[in-house]
């Protein structure tokens, strides 16, 4: 089986190509252009090539993300603590898991 990839700028999943030739980075040209961007802006700063660079509403909306997924772990221990149904604490985890998943595309 095949690991998903996923697009190297807007983190969406990338359609599985044929096997032949260069494994795709990018979703289109676009993130393919921004990313290129990116790079150029980072040379040009003097960063290291491996520098993450994020936009202070990135860095927000990056943070309001992270507090979603700690507020989902949280109300799985409470639900825990007080020892509430499987199927609660089973719809409760896949809230978790979708909030983590929405956490893995940066941008």
């Amino acid at each position: 089986m095949r690991e998903a990839r996923y697009c190297g700028w807007c983190g969406a999943l990338l359609a599985s190509s044929g096997g032949i030739g260069r494994k795709r980075r990018y979703c289109g040209q676009a993130c393919r252009q921004r990313a290129y961007e990116r790079r150029m802006a980072v040379q040009r700063g003097g960063l290291p090539e491996d520098a993450v660079v994020l936009s202070q509403d990135e860095i927000a909306a990056l943070q309001d993300r992270l507090f979603q997924l700690r507020c989902a772990a949280e109300d799985i221990a409470t639900a825990a603590a007080d020892e509430v149904s499987p199927d609660e604490l089973r719809q409760l985890a896949t809230e978790l898991a979708r909030t983590a998943r929405g956490l893995e595309q940066l941008r």
